[in-house]
């Protein structure tokens, strides 16, 4: 099944962009918590790792997709660039990034929009970087929305995409699924009060095309130099590639 398909409320007629919103507002006073519980703190990691490879860049203006409460603006600074936007279709998540930003007094800095990420309200060719993490498996439609990020960059500009994904190896990779299908669901179901969102995290990663099937589909989109670094095993895995 194609990861537009999978839906986090399978009883709702509504499509896809509807219910991820309404589960991230659902679980966004968690969120933070259950990211860094359930990964063990490797997030974070992840997250310095995918930022410290855009270092050389020097970017001015960065967008950051899917931004939800704004942990990879927020490590974005470390660019120092003029401007960071981030944007969101999850109200409920983008009130968390604000009084985190705004206790960080990075107001400055950094600026929120709720928005679709399918349909972006920034002009053609504006941002030196756009970024997205664990967000482009949630698009209601994928190439739409890696279209969109493409046609807001500069030429020569560069999209990072942080993505879970899945190991090779066999061991891992069902321990992995053990965890992921039956760990992962009971615990965000305990803490976060919605049982369909941990369940969907797990499906809408095992639909996700990722690796060399990611990248084709970018390239199909329209970057070039596209570029895949696996992490912990392959447990998530960073994407740049350039317009």
């Amino acid at each position: 099944m194609k990861v537009e398909n999978i839906k986090p409320y399978k009883e709702s007629s509504e499509g896809k962009k509807k219910q991820v919103a309404q589960m991230f507002n659902n679980i966004a006073r968690r969120y933070d918590f259950l990211n860094h519980f359930l990964s063990m703190g490797i997030d974070r990691i992840w997250r310095r790792k995918a930022i410290s490879m855009l270092e050389k860049e020097f970017p001015m203006l960065i967008l950051d997709i899917a931004t939800g409460t704004a942990d990879l603006a927020i490590e974005s600074i470390r660019l120092n660039p003029e401007k960071i936007y981030g944007i969101d279709i999850s109200t409920d998540m983008l009130e968390i990034g604000r009084n985190k930003i705004k206790k960080k007094n990075l107001q400055e800095k950094i600026q929120l929009f709720e928005g679709d990420s399918e349909d972006l309200i920034f002009e053609d060719n504006k941002f030196d970087i756009v970024t997205v993490a664990f967000g482009v498996r949630n698009f209601q439609n994928l190439r739409k929305g890696l279209s969109e990020m493409l046609r807001v960059l500069k030429p020569e500009g560069i999209v990072m995409i942080l993505e879970f994904s899945q190991p090779t190896n066999p061991l891992l990779k069902k321990l992995y699924n053990f965890y992921s299908s039956h760990v992962t669901p009971k615990i965000g179901k305990a803490i976060s009060k919605d049982g369909a969102a941990y369940t969907y995290l797990n499906e809408s990663v095992s639909a996700f095309p990722f690796g060399s099937e990611f990248c084709k589909i970018l390239t199909e989109t329209g970057y070039k130099d596209v570029h895949a670094r696996s992490l912990t095993f392959g447990v998530a895995t960073i994407y740049t590639a350039k317009k």
